[in-house]
């Protein structure tokens, strides 16, 4: 059901449906977001739990960092994104083609992760399905940004 949704409310929704997660993962999280978008709000949410957990299982191992998820939006041109930054492991800029595609665990997830290659392959589908783009950016040892972006009434034009 496609209707405007508080992207804030939606980020900090998922953080405390998480809190006991992150708290016993010595995991911070951070909500800026002050834009609407027009979406389903439930996949949404479905989503943003999927990045969350991400972000939580490939935290950084070092002591020295303490981990952190930033969910904030950002305007552009007509649009709105939607950023889900941590500073974990990071992605091998190798593997970063690949991160969507079905099955694909990369270097981190065969590393004791017990992943599937699904989550994010799932993510992709429902963006595809929901006319948002997504995409990721990632430096090996500093972290990962998600990047949700919804065009405006980008699933009204198509109706």
């Amino acid at each position: 059901m496609i209707e405007e949704t508080d992207l804030g409310k939606a980020a900090s929704e998922i953080l405390m449906k998480n809190k006991y997660y992150l708290i016993s993962n010595g995991v911070r999280g951070e909500v800026e977001c002050p834009d609407f978008a027009y979406t389903d709000k439930k996949w949404i949410l479905f989503i943003l739990n999927q990045l969350i957990l991400n972000s939580v299982k490939y935290k950084s191992e070092n002591p020295k960092v303490h981990p952190y998820i930033h969910i904030y939006t950002e305007r552009y041109g007509h649009g709105v994104r939607l950023i889900v930054e941590d500073n974990g492991t990071g992605i091998r800029e190798e593997e970063m083609s690949r991160i969507f595609e079905k099955g694909f665990t990369g270097s981190n997830g065969r590393n004791g992760k017990k992943s599937t290659g699904m989550g994010l392959y799932l993510c992709r589908r429902l963006c595809e399905k929901l006319g948002i783009a997504i995409e990721a950016e990632s430096v090996r040892g500093e972290g990962t940004k998600m990047i949700l972006t919804f065009p405006v009434s980008s699933y009204l034009s198509k109706m």
